[in-house]
């Protein structure tokens, strides 16, 4: 098969250079608009990474996968990207936690840091250009600190911990509205009083930590500032590192629900405190999961991680499948019986994708020749609509279900010899573009199980044989066929395998 991607598509249409908007909800205006880079280059996002104290959990990862499609479709939408993403290696549990388990604060978070990349790899999520470290950047974190001081915006307390005076900021809560919750709830607010912890209530309206002062339980784990011993706020490495990396304004940025308040409102707040600039153009938010309908918690026994899963017996693309399914802004309810249903999907679009690849005479292509290439497929493209619906507001439910529809739509064209090689090459490219930007790699044909329905109606096949029920026999066959199964027989037993010619 040759790869049908040299510069031009195999359909011989020229190259076309043009980037193609994505629109996004952006939680700061409440509304969708499109992604559009401040310097008109490139889309310079960052995203809160993992605090690196235990194993992601599949909550996590619903995060991280979202924000991979959302740099996927950018980028095979002609648009460059600067992804960052951090590594939050000290706040109060990874202090705690390695102080619990007598290790150095770096042997404790590099072991988790090593399994969460390993697990990143195994779910398809492209890393990030940079992937800095709260702890490489506490200098950086000093000086932000400092600026904020000078400007009235921090004051040191006692102890020699420094806090923000929220009510140097007017425009505190504008993301979360928590102001307005409060108001509306009449929960009393904290204002004026001061809160060290890293997290804290929702709801509690009170200045935050800049520098933790120096305290016994924190052993080892503390560095020098003009102010005390101690340590950064966890809220504070996010602004000092996204602006190193990224600019004082930059594109987009990213996190789940969860941390909208006050992590993110703490953000916004320090860092346009220091610079008098507006931070990120565009808020973007994942959702919370569900697990078995019930809020996933220690508590609960849901909290599962990609190891515990694959113990199950499922694979990291099958997780995959499962939290991309789901729009990233509605909740989504993760299920031991949803990823049964994505290994069906998944072996479903392998059946489909190989017999369109053998009609094409294409070979897959890599996510680099996509994002050159597909540019240039026409609007008639069959997977268009669910490319489309990528790009309204990373709609993956409904990408998947156009996906199926353009399947159904190949499978029968080539069944009937209507899909001339020239527009089956088109329907490849196409189905590759969606498939690259859901970052779904299908399983191979020897990967590939039939469903449980597609094994019954062999059993009774080869039971309708060896009893010499030829009508039984061609019937089941029939049906098999249908299904897009073919059953090799041998002496003595069968295999079942998906059927080229009939997906």
């Amino acid at each position: 098969m040759r790869a049908c991607v040299n510069g031009r598509t195999a359909v011989g249409y020229p190259l076309i250079s043009m980037k193609q908007d994505v629109q996004l909800y952006d939680t700061l205006e409440r509304r969708v608009k499109p992604i559009r880079p401040l310097d008109g280059k490139t889309v310079r996002f960052y995203c809160c990474g993992p605090t690196v104290y235990g194993p992601a959990h599949i909550g996590n990862f619903r995060t991280f996968v979202s924000q991979d499609i959302l740099r996927r479709v950018l980028e095979l939408g002609g648009q460059p990207t600067r992804h960052v993403r951090n590594i939050t290696d000290v706040d109060d549990k990874t202090i705690r936690q390695s102080q619990a388990e007598g290790r150095t604060l770096k042997e404790f978070t590099d072991a988790w840091l090593e399994l969460f990349r390993r697990d990143c790899g195994e779910l398809n999520l492209l890393p990030p250009h940079i992937e800095p470290s709260a702890v490489e950047h506490i200098p950086g974190q000093v000086d932000l600190i400092q600026k904020l001081m000078d400007r009235k915006h921090a004051y040191r307390a006692d102890d020699g911990s420094v806090y923000f005076s929220i009510d140097s900021f007017p425009e505190y809560g504008r993301l979360s509205r928590v102001k307005e919750r409060e108001l509306s709830t009449n929960k009393p607010a904290a204002a004026g009083q001061a809160i060290q912890a890293d997290e804290y209530e929702r709801e509690s309206l009170a200045d935050f930590a800049l520098w933790k002062a120096r305290k016994a339980e924190d052993g080892p784990n503390f560095w020098r500032s003009p102010w005390s011993e101690g340590r950064p706020g966890w809220h504070l490495e996010c602004s000092c590192m996204s602006m190193r990396y990224l600019g004082e304004s930059f594109d987009l940025h990213g996190g789940g629900v969860d941390l909208i308040f006050p992590h993110h409102e703490n953000e916004i707040a320090q860092s346009e405190a220091a610079t008098g600039k507006p931070f990120a153009s565009h808020w973007f938010h994942t959702t919370h999961l569900l697990v078995e309908g019930r809020k996933m918690s220690k508590s609960e026994g849901n909290l599962f991680t990609l190891e515990e899963l694959k113990a199950k017996g499922f694979s990291a693309m099958e997780v995959r499948y499962v939290l991309l399914a789901g729009k990233y802004s509605q909740p989504l309810n993760f299920t031991i019986d949803s990823l049964s249903a994505a290994r069906q999907a998944l072996q479903k679009i392998a059946r489909s994708a190989d017999a369109l690849a053998g009609a094409s005479g294409c070979a897959e292509p890599a996510y680099d020749e996509v994002a050159r290439d597909a540019q240039s497929l026409p609007v008639a493209n069959p997977f268009n609509p669910a490319w489309e619906a990528l790009r309204d507001d990373l709609n993956t439910s409904e990408a998947l279900g156009q996906t199926f529809l353009a399947l159904k739509e190949t499978d029968s064209a080539i069944r009937e010899g209507r899909l001339a090689k020239t527009q089956a090459s088109e329907a490849w490219l196409g189905l590759q573009r969606v498939l690259h930007a859901l970052g779904l790699v299908l399983p191979k044909e020897s990967e590939i199980t039939a469903p449980p329905e597609i094994r019954e109606l062999a059993a009774k096949r080869w039971e309708a044989k060896k009893n010499k029920d030829w009508k039984a026999a061609d019937t089941y066959r029939d049906q098999l066929a249908s299904a897009g199964w073919v059953m090799q027989d041998g002496k003595d037993s069968y295999k079942l395998a998906p059927d080229r010619k009939n997906p």
